[in-house]
C-alpha cells in the first residue's frame, strides 16, 4: 500500500479541471487504470477506491481539485446518451452493426470524443471493471459521491434522477419506433396489434416523470405510475414475442432477429432504468448499473456474439427443416430398407453416365475456372436428375439425418429413452450402410459397361492407358485421398446448410404463393401450371438448392484451391468408384495383378466413411446449437451403444429379420 500511494498522490496531482478536453479523458484513464492495478482481483480495486476517497477526505486542496475536475469532466458529456443507448446499435441493420464492431477491433478510439458511450468503453473495458464497481459497499460509494460532487445531496440525487428519466423517456420511443415498423408490426398476432400495447409507452414515462420530480408527489402515486409502465413494457415484450411464433411457419430473416432482440433488450433496459430510479439505495443501485454496462460494452465489441446470437435462430430453422427432410432417409424396416438399396442403386446408375462426361470433359482441355464449370454442370444435372427421380446418393444424407438424431438428445430422460436412441443410431448406421452400397455396387458395373460400350462404338477406349494409370495412383489408400474425402464431406455439410437458407428464404419471401398467384405468372403460365409450378417448388427447392449447390462446390473448389496454390481435390465416394470402374474398362484383366487397383479399391470404403463421418458429425454439432442441447449423459449413450453391438452387431448393418 506503501509504495501505491506515491503513484495515487501523482495522479490526483495531475488532474486538471482546465486541461483541454482529451487531457482531462485521459487522466480519467489514468487513474481507473490505477484503480484495477496489476492484481487484477476486485477486492484489491475496491480497496484501492477506498484509498482515493481517503486521499480526498485528509486533504480539503485534493478534494476541491478532485470535486472540480469531476464537474469539468460530467458537465460535456450527456450520460443519458450512455444509459439509454449503450450496447445498442445506432442502425437497424445487422450489416452495419457488424461493420462498426469490426470497427471498434480494428481502429484506435480516440479520448478527444464528447460521447460518453465511446469514453465508458475506452475507460472501463475489463472484465474486473464490472467485478469491482458491483462490489462497492453503500458506506464507500456514499463516502466518494461525497468527495466527487460539490453539492451532495439533493442536488446531486436530483440530476441523476433526472437523467435516469430522460434515458427511460429515449428507450420509450425507440421501442414505439420498432414496434411500429411494419415488418415487425405485420408478424405481430392480430389480437396483439389490436391491443396497442406500444401506444400507452410515452404516456407511461411522462407520467412517471411528473410524479418523480412534483415537489408534492405521495408514494403511491409513484408506485402507480411506475407499475403502469412495468405492465406496458410485459404487453410490448409478449407482443414481440408473437413475432418468434410467426417465424415457426413463415421462414426467418437474420435482419428481423436482430431488431426483435434489439427491441427486447431496449424494454428490459427500461426495466433496469426504472429498477434504478426507485431503488431505497440508489449509489448501490447506480454502481450495479454501470456494472451492468460494461458486461454490455464488452459484448458490444464481440463479432463473434453478434453473428451467434442473431444467427441461432436460422440455424435452429435451418436444422429443423433438414431434421424434417433427414427423417426420410432413416428406414425402420425392411422393406424400407430395400427400397433405400433401390432408390441408392438408382443414384448409382446415374453417377456412371456422371463419371464417363467427366472424363469426356477432361479432353476438352478447359482451362482451370472453366473445367471446373463444366464439371460442376455435369455433377448438378446428375444430382437434380437423380432427385427428380426420386433416386438417392449416400453422402447427401448424414447432413439431413444428423440433426434428426440431434433433435432426439432433447429426450433423453430415462435408460427406456437412452435405448431408443440407439434404436434410431442403428437404424441411421444401417441406412448410409445400404445408401452407399446400393450406389458403389451399380455405379462401378454401370461406369466399366458403359466404357466398354464406348470403345465397342469408337473403337478405342473411352479414356488411354496412361490417363487411366493416373487416375489410379491418384486415388491410392496411401497418398492424399482421405484429406480430399474429409474435404468433400465438408461440402456436402456446406450444400445441406445452404438448401436449408434458401428453403428459408423461399419462404419467408412468400415466393411459392407469388408463383401461385402473381397476375403476371400467371397470365404467362397459366393458373393451373402456376399453381403446379408453386407445389413443386415449394417441395423442392431445398433439393434444388442442395443438389445444384453441391455440384458446383463439389466442380469449382479444386479450381480456386490452384489459384491459391493448394493442390486440393474432391473425393466423393461414388464418384471414385466410378473412376475406377473407367480405368479398369481401359486396363483390362490383366489390372487384378497390378497393386494401384487394389490401393484405389481399399480407398472405397474409408472415402465413404469420411464423406459420411464428417459431413454428419458438423450438421450434428450445429444441430445439437441450434436445438440450445446441454450436456447429455455421454457415458450413458456410449455405455449403450457397445452393449448393443456386443449383443447384435448384425443390427448396424441388416435390419431385423422379423421386419423384412
Amino acid at each position: 500500500m506503501s509504495r501505491s500511494t506515491p503513484d495515487l498522490a501523482q495522479l490526483l496531482a495531475d488532474l486538471d479541471p482546465k486541461a483541454p478536453l482529451a487531457q482531462r479523458h485521459l487522466q480519467l484513464l489514468a487513474l481507473l487504470a490505477w484503480v484495477r492495478g496489476h492484481e487484477r482481483k476486485a477486492e484489491a480495486a475496491t480497496g484501492r477506491v477506498a484509498l482515493l476517497v481517503q486521499a480526498a477526505e485528509q486533504s480539503p486542496a485534493v478534494r476541491l481539485r478532485l470535486a472540480s475536475w469531476w464537474a469539468a469532466l460530467t458537465r460535456q458529456l450527456d450520460i443519458t446518451t450512455l444509459l439509454a443507448d449503450f450496447g445498442f446499435a445506432q442502425r437497424t441493420s445487422m450489416a452495419s452493426e457488424l461493420a462498426e464492431r469490426m470497427r471498434y477491433k480494428l481502429l484506435p478510439v480516440s479520448p478527444e470524443t464528447q460521447d460518453a458511450s465511446e469514453l465508458f468503453m475506452l475507460a472501463l473495458p475489463h472484465e474486473l471493471d464490472a467485478r469491482w464497481l458491483a462490489a462497492l459497499d453503500e458506506e464507500l460509494l456514499g463516502r466518494l459521491l461525497a468527495v466527487l460532487l460539490p453539492a451532495p445531496g439533493e442536488g446531486g440525487a436530483s440530476d441523476w434522477q433526472r437523467a435516469l428519466l430522460d434515458a427511460i423517456t429515449y428507450c420509450a420511443g425507440q421501442i414505439l419506433a420498432t414496434g411500429f415498423a411494419p415488418e415487425l408490426r405485420l408478424r405481430m398476432r392480430e389480437e396483439v396489434r389490436e391491443q396497442q400495447p406500444f401506444h400507452a409507452l410515452l404516456r407511461d414515462a411522462e407520467s412517471l416523470r411528473v410524479e418523480v420530480l412534483h415537489p408534492l408527489r405521495t408514494d403511491d402515486r409513484l408506485q402507480h405510475a411506475a407499475q403502469g409502465l412495468r405492465e406496458h413494457l410485459d404487453a410490448c415484450r409478449a407482443a414481440v414475442n408473437t413475432v418468434y411464433a410467426h417465424f415457426e411457419d413463415n421462414g426467418i430473416s437474420v435482419g428481423l432477429v436482430f431488431r426483435l432482440r434489439q427491441l427486447r433488450e431496449r424494454i428490459l433496459r427500461v426495466r433496469e432504468l426504472l429498477d434504478c430510479l426507485l431503488s431505497p439505495r440508489p449509489a448501490v443501485a447506480a454502481a450495479q448499473l454501470m456494472a451492468h454496462l460494461v458486461i454490455v460494452g464488452r459484448a458490444r465489441r464481440s463479432v463473434r456474439a453478434l453473428v451467434a446470437t442473431n444467427s441461432s435462430l436460422l440455424a435452429a430453422k435451418v436444422a429443423e427443416r433438414s431434421a424434417e427432410t433427414g427423417e426420410h432417409y432413416i428406414t425402420r424396416t425392411g422393406t424400407e430398407y430395400l427400397a433405400m438399396v433401390r432408390q441408392a442403386a438408382g443414384g448409382g446408375l446415374v453417377m456412371a453416365f456422371t463419371t464417363l462426361v467427366k472424363f469426356g470433359l477432361y479432353a476438352l482441355a478447359l482451362s482451370a475456372f472453366w473445367g471446373g464449370f463444366a464439371a460442376g454442370v455435369n455433377y448438378a444435372v446428375s444430382f437434380v436428375l437423380i432427385q427428380l427421380l426420386h433416386f438417392t446418393v449416400a453422402t447427401k444424407q448424414p447432413a439431413m439425418t444428423a440433426p434428426a438424431m440431434a433433435a432426439k438428445l432433447k429426450e433423453l430422460e430415462d435408460d427406456q429413452a437412452v435405448e431408443s436412441f440407439v434404436d434410431e443410431v442403428a437404424r441411421l448406421v444401417r441406412s448410409q450402410v445400404a445408401a452407399v452400397l446400393g450406389n458403389v455396387l451399380l455405379v462401378f458395373p454401370g461406369a466399366l459397361a458403359l466404357a466398354l460400350l464406348i470403345a465397342q462404338l469408337w473403337g478405342r477406349p473411352a479414356i488411354d492407358a496412361q490417363h487411366a494409370r493416373h487416375t489410379l495412383d491418384s486415388l491410392h489408400l496411401l497418398g492424399p485421398s482421405l484429406l480430399f474425402a474429409a474435404l468433400t464431406g465438408v461440402l456436402l455439410f456446406a450444400s445441406s446448410i445452404l438448401a436449408g437458407w434458401v428453403e428459408n428464404w423461399f419462404v419467408l419471401h412468400r415466393l411459392h404463393s407469388a408463383i401461385r398467384y402473381n397476375p403476371r405468372i400467371t397470365a404467362t403460365l397459366g393458373r393451373a401450371r402456376a399453381a403446379r409450378w408453386a407445389r413443386f417448388l415449394r417441395g423442392n427447392i431445398s433439393g434444388l438448392a442442395a443438389n445444384i449447390s453441391l455440384g458446383f462446390m463439389l466442380g469449382l473448389a479444386p479450381a480456386f484451391a490452384a489459384f491459391f496454390g493448394l493442390g486440393l481435390e474432391v473425393r466423393h465416394v461414388t464418384l471414385t468408384t466410378g473412376q475406377i470402374g473407367v480405368a479398369a474398362a481401359t486396363l483390362g484383366l490383366a489390372l487384378l495383378h497390378e497393386p494401384a487397383f487394389w490401393w484405389a479399391v481399399a480407398l472405397v470404403p474409408f472415402n465413404g466413411a469420411l464423406n459420411v463421418i464428417v459431413s454428419f458429425y458438423l450438421a450434428f454439432r450445429l444441430a445439437l446449437r441450434a436445438h440450445n442441447v446441454g450436456r447429455v449423459d455421454r457415458r450413458r449413450i456410449y455405455r449403450a451403444l457397445r452393449r448393443r453391438w456386443r449383443r447384435a452387431p448384425l443390427g448396424f448393418f441388416l435390419p431385423p429379420r422379423r421386419s423384412v
